[in-house]
């Protein structure tokens, strides 16, 4: 079994900030809806887009988990 070559254009959002990561999701967003990029630019945004909210959605998902464990401790 292969592994799956990395995404040049997404290989650098798993080192990303929280903030920075919802910033350039922002970004992308405002330039999708702009509607200017090509379609394969546009193809190329959404997948950073996709990528961008995955990696936010990791870090609340991360933030809520820390939440939960000092509430527990807080209630032990």
């Amino acid at each position: 079994m292969s592994t799956p070559t990395p995404n040049p254009a997404t290989a650098d959002i798993a080192a990303l900030s929280y903030e920075q990561a919802r910033e350039q999701l922002m970004n992308v967003v405002n330039q999708l809806e702009a509607g200017s990029s090509s379609l394969e630019d546009s193809l190329a945004l959404w997948e950073r887009g996709e990528a961008l909210a995955k990696r936010c959605e990791e870090w609340l998902e991360g933030a809520k988990a820390r939440l939960d464990a000092a509430r527990a401790t807080e209630d032990s």
